[in-house]
């Protein structure tokens, strides 16, 4: 095993998964979306979800990202629990802890790029000058400064999805969950994207990537496959 791996394997994990369960119920009908998934995320981590339509990704992935609480199981994130937590609380320590990325962008049309990317800090009781320093910072990583005084709909795709990893920087997360952000693009602007979480990573980033592209999992340090529900396989890749 690589030993920079390792050794963030031996310490205390990021996010630590025990026997998640997740059940829906509809017309008397009971779903198994999740089985028995035990997964752990340690600092530094850069690990890809694959797997069919249904397999259960959309729903760990919320999961992860405090979106949905589990049926039952423990998640703990930094060593503590969270998945009893209420509404407000998830939401709180959603936004202090986790940054998205979504497949359809979520920028809003009528602020700027600037504007956008500050908008998740104006919850964060954070002073204009703060503001303004992580804003700066973020367009700067993903090379989007030049254009912060831009509207989305001036912006190409890949642009976009540009801006959206940097708003999901700004707060500065402890793990950044990627959910399809190539799933918008063309191939060259989804490669960029890739390249641009690649880079972000290696500068010291967490990562989790939802993907269905067999060729973007790769990328990552870890590629854990679901199906039906639960992990059948999890893999180191060649990209350590």
């Amino acid at each position: 095993m690589n030993e920079k791996l390792h050794a963030m394997q031996t310490t205390t994990p990021l996010i630590r998964l025990d026997k998640i369960e997740k059940r829906f119920f509809t017309d008397e009908v009971e779903t198994h979306a999740l089985s028995g998934v035990e997964l752990e995320i340690h600092h530094g981590d850069y690990v890809s979800i694959s797997g069919p339509s249904g397999g259960g990704k959309s729903t760990l992935l919320a999961i992860l990202g405090l979106l949905d609480s589990p049926t039952s199981g423990r998640y703990e994130l930094r060593g503590e629990p969270v998945e009893q937590l209420d509404y407000e609380q998830r939401a709180r320590l959603r936004n202090r802890e986790i940054g998205f990325i979504f497949q359809s962008f979520n920028l809003i049309g009528d602020l700027t790029v600037w504007e956008n990317v500050e908008l998740p800090l104006t919850y964060r009781g954070l002073t204009a000058a703060e503001r303004r320093e992580r804003v700066d910072e973020a367009l700067s990583k993903v090379g989007m400064t030049g254009r912060s005084k831009h509207y989305p709909a001036q912006l190409s795709g890949g642009q976009q999805q540009r801006v959206a990893v940097a708003r999901a920087l700004g707060g500065r997360p402890s793990i950044l969950l990627a959910d399809e952000p190539t799933g918008n693009l063309d191939s060259k602007n989804g490669q960029a994207v890739m390249d641009l979480l690649r880079e972000l990573h290696t500068e010291g980033a967490t990562i989790c990537l939802v993907t269905h592209d067999e060729r973007y999992a790769r990328d990552a340090q870890r590629s854990i496959h679901l199906f039906d529900g639960q992990i059948v396989t999890e893999r180191l890749t060649t990209a350590l």
